[in-house]
């Protein structure tokens, strides 16, 4: 019985959520939620990072060798994340930089889209 309750738990962790191996130093770890709470931290090689479920989350090499990285992504539904809304409506805001290299877009065009109203993502889902 224990062990076919940890096979249901361990599957019900690979279906709501994803995670991230860092083989080399530096990359940033980061994701961003629809509140005042962000958080970031930067990755040393053996680091495992689980990201909470549904929610945008980047990486960025802050070292200055080049990184390796293994990614594991696993959803039901990955079209339900609002990406817009997250990540330009952020709060706190994501660096601009960061964002401009993550979209290929103008700095001008990032900071005109972060200066917009977004609506919370959490209010979409009652519509649904």
């Amino acid at each position: 019985m224990k062990v076919s309750n940890f096979l249901v738990a361990l599957a019900f962790l690979a279906l709501a959520s994803s995670f991230a191996i860092a083989y080399d130093p530096s990359p940033l770890q980061d994701f961003c939620v629809a509140t005042d709470d962000a958080s970031s931290g930067v990755l040393k090689a053996g680091d495992v990072f689980v990201f909470p479920f549904g929610l945008i989350h980047f990486q960025l090499n802050v070292g200055k060798n080049p990184a390796v990285a293994i990614a594991a992504l696993n959803s039901q539904n990955p079209g339900v994340v609002t990406t817009a809304n997250t990540v330009f409506g952020a709060s706190p805001s994501i660096n601009p930089d960061v964002l401009t290299r993550a979209f290929h877009l103008d700095k001008d065009l990032v900071t005109k889209l972060q200066r917009q109203e977004w609506m919370n993502p959490s209010d979409l889902n009652s519509y649904s």
